[in-house]
This record gives C-alpha cells, sequence and structure tokens, in this order.
C-alpha cells in the first residue's frame, strides 16, 4: 500500500489544491478589477439636481479632473465660435384683430407685387422673439424645458400679479430685409426687456448656449427677404416703403402677455401653421386649452422624477450602501468562481 506523504496529501489532491489556489488568485484579481470598473466610482453628480462630487481621493485624481474641466471650457469655446441658434422663446400673437391687420398689411403688399408673397410670415406663425437659442440634441431640449419652467415664477415676480399689455402700431425694417411691426413706447417696453434679459440668465445659468450680441428690440416680423432667395435674383434686394405706406403708422390692436413656447427653428411646424413647440408656461393665469393642460402634466411629472432621481443618487452617495453593493458584487464573483471551480473538478473526474 502506497504511504501518504507527510501531509496526508496524494498527487491529486495536491493538483486540485493548485487549481482552486489559482482560481482563488484569479478571484481576488477580478474582484478587485470590478469594484475599480463599477459606476459608483465615476458616478457624475454635477447635474441639474445641484449635488456635488465627492471630494479627489488624491493628488493624481484631482489632476485628472481639472484636465478634464480645461477641456470641457476647451469645448464650449469651440461652441461659442460655432454658435447657431436653432431654438427661441415666442411669445405668439394670439389677439385677432392684430391677426387679421397683418393679413390686409400683407395683402396690400402682395397687391402692388404678386412675388413677395414668398417672402410673407404664415398667420399661423406671428409671434415676438424673446431669446434664441442652441440645443443640439435631447438632452440639451430637456434642459431647456427645465429652465423655461424655471422662468416661470420669475417672470410672475417681475408682473407682481398684472397684465403686461403689447400695443403695437406702425411699421419698421431691419436694413429694408425685413419688415415688422413695432411695438409702441412706453413702460412695457422696459418690463419686456427684463423679462428677456431673465430669461437670458435663466438659461445661460443652465450651460446653454443663448442671446445675440446685437440689443434686444422687441419687434413683430410680417415679411423677410430671406424667405425667398429667388427674389435677389429677380432683381427685388430691398422692401420698398412705398408698400406699406398706407400702414405706416396704422394701429394693429393689443396683445396680453400669457403665454412663452420654446419652438424649433428647423422642426416641421403644426398643422396650424405655428412653429413645433417643445414645451410652455403660462403666464399670470391657470390653463386653458387642453394642450395647455397635458404641458402642465408633463412638466409635474418631470419635476417627480428629478426629485426620485436625486433621492436615488444621494442614496447611492452613502457609504454604507456602496460597501454593500461592493459586498454583493463580490459575492456574486465568488459563487460564479466557485461554480466554474466546481465545474472543472467534474469535468477532471470525468477524465
Amino acid at each position: 500500500m502506497e504511504r501518504p506523504d507527510a501531509g496526508g496529501l496524494n498527487s491529486n489532491n495536491c493538483e486540485n489544491i493548485a487549481r482552486k489556489e489559482e482560481i482563488s488568485g484569479e478571484l481576488e484579481a477580478n474582484a478587485m478589477d470590478s469594484l475599480i470598473n463599477i459606476p459608483l466610482a465615476t458616478i457624475d453628480i454635477r447635474d441639474d439636481c445641484g449635488i456635488t462630487d465627492a471630494p479627489p481621493i488624491n493628488s493624481k485624481r484631482s489632476k485628472e479632473n481639472e484636465e478634464i474641466k480645461n477641456d470641457q471650457v476647451k469645448k464650449r469655446k469651440r461652441k461659442q465660435k460655432d454658435y447657431q441658434p436653432n431654438y427661441f422663446l415666442s411669445i405668439p400673437i394670439t389677439n385677432k384683430e392684430i391677426i387679421g391687420g397683418l393679413k390686409s398689411l400683407q395683402k396690400a403688399i402682395i397687391q402692388q407685387d404678386k412675388q413677395l408673397s414668398k417672402a410673407m410670415v404664415g398667420d399661423g406663425s406671428f409671434h415676438i422673439t424673446l431669446l434664441v437659442m442652441q440645443l443640439l440634441n435631447e438632452d440639451e431640449i430637456n434642459i431647456g424645458i427645465d429652465a423655461l419652467w424655471e422662468l416661470k415664477p420669475h417672470v410672475e415676480e417681475l408682473l407682481q400679479g398684472k397684465h403686461l399689455t403689447l400695443p403695437f402700431q406702425g411699421i419698421d425694417t431691419f436694413r429694408s430685409q425685413v419688415g415688422f411691426v413695432k411695438l409702441e413706447e412706453g413702460d412695457h417696453i422696459n418690463l419686456l426687456l427684463e423679462i428677456a434679459e431673465t430669461a437670458k440668465q435663466t438659461f445661460q445659468e443652465k450651460g446653454i448656449l443663448a442671446g445675440e450680441n446685437r440689443s434686444f428690440k422687441p419687434h413683430l416680423t410680417f415679411m423677410k427677404l430671406s424667405k425667398a432667395p429667388v427674389l435677389r435674383k429677380n432683381g427685388v434686394k430691398k422692401i420698398d416703403p412705398e408698400l406699406y405706406e398706407k400702414f405706416i403708422n396704422h394701429r394693429f390692436g393689443e396683445e396680453v402677455l400669457h403665454r412663452i413656447d420654446l419652438c424649433s427653428m428647423q422642426k416641421k411646424k403644426r398643422s396650424d401653421g405655428y412653429y413645433h413647440c417643445e414645451s410652455s408656461i403660462m403666464i399670470g393665469k391657470k390653463p386653458i386649452g387642453i394642450q395647455d393642460l397635458i404641458n402642465e402634466a408633463v412638466h409635474q411629472e418631470r419635476m417627480n422624477l428629478k426629485s426620485k432621481v436625486k433621492q436615488i443618487k444621494e442614496l447611492l452617495l452613502k457609504p454604507e450602501i456602496q460597501a454593500k453593493i461592493r459586498r454583493e458584487l463580490l459575492e456574486e464573483i465568488f459563487i460564479n468562481k466557485s461554480n466554474q471551480a466546481n465545474n472543472v473538478d467534474f469535468i477532471a473526474a470525468l477524465i
């Protein structure tokens, strides 16, 4: 009978132990790799929920963070250089008296020069542009929607419970290329300028590229030659003042600010001719239509979702939760590796 060695193990047992030690070593190495790669180590919490990042663990990590910040600054500068607005805040014109006057004006101009019909703004698109901005993807659009809803209480605070009435009278142009109805002089202009500046600050604080270098001049566009490039080829390079001479001092009516829309310049317009609208806020009164009710419901749902996301992120930052997740991950890895070792033993036994 073969005598066992001093350790009481035969060659097969030694081989199995060596194999299990090898698996154990792999388990430890894989576990450490998994811990390094799990999302908890790099959770991005610098978002609109207002949670800040944990302090850097070491100087190397701090240096990496600084490089990332510098790269983000460079990207932001490149974005500013390539800034092309594709969204805007719109105050829609809904007063039928104003719309009727604009259509009469357009008709009078077209009667004098039919080819100018291509330069006219559709009657469903009449609006005042409050702010232009660049939103490049769905994430940025969602940030823009959030900014719009954050703007609502600021606007209502500026109005102090009063209505903002915008009276329109007279015609003017921008460099004889864009024809618009003027906003009458008065305190309402200063208030509208304040709202526009507040909107600009609100969106820029969200990291959105917004605004223009030129000063804001509220106006109601009814025609622009750039809508029909063929006009220039046909010799129409300017809007002749004689075309709108009869309306030079015409009073078009008053529009009360009741809604601000976040609209796309590029997406397909609605069936009524108005711009594609991502979201709207009602100013100074409760929702009055189905779409307004939908907007309010969607906003409320977004706010609830954001609150839940914030709670989850705060929970994931707690050391005891991170320790529990790491422990469960280690156990899962150990179980998987143990199953693999058992399969190896089983296969070896069969052989």
